[in-house]
């Protein structure tokens, strides 16, 4: 599991990277709404993060889990209010299916499988990118 610091560092890196892509004759709203789905991306990106040390920093502490999927679940209704693109809808689907399943495992006591998290984030990440 990567540093907490690098995560960021990364995510960080990749909204640099999306806000120089897009290119400079696109309107104001294009290059918002770009913005707008990079930056809940990297939110996202530190939730996941967030929920990997909440899961596996010394074993699963309940409301800690909890927490962090309240807020990723909040980064996740503002993705899908800020966006009417396909990809990003699909993708947004899959990490909420994915996010789903976590609090069901934890809600049965179980060890929750964070992969399809992880994945489902690094998707969205990649469609929020031009």
């Amino acid at each position: 599991m990567a540093p907490r610091h690098h995560r960021r560092t990364t995510a960080l890196a990749a909204l640099t990277a999306v806000v120089l892509a897009v290119p400079l004759t696109a309107g104001c709203g294009a290059v918002e709404k770009a913005i707008d789905c990079a930056q809940l991306a990297v939110d996202v990106t530190n939730d996941v993060g967030n929920l990997q040390d909440a899961v596996t920093g010394g074993g699963l502490v309940p409301q800690d889990a909890g927490d962090v999927l309240e807020a990723l679940d909040k980064d996740i209704d503002k993705i899908k209010d800020k966006t009417d693109n396909a990809d990003v809808g699909k993708a947004v689907d899959h990490l909420q299916k994915a996010v789903d399943n976590v609090q069901s495992a934890i809600d049965k006591g179980q060890d929750p499988d964070l992969g399809p998290v992880t994945d489902a984030a690094g998707e969205l990440t990649k469609v929020c990118s031009p």
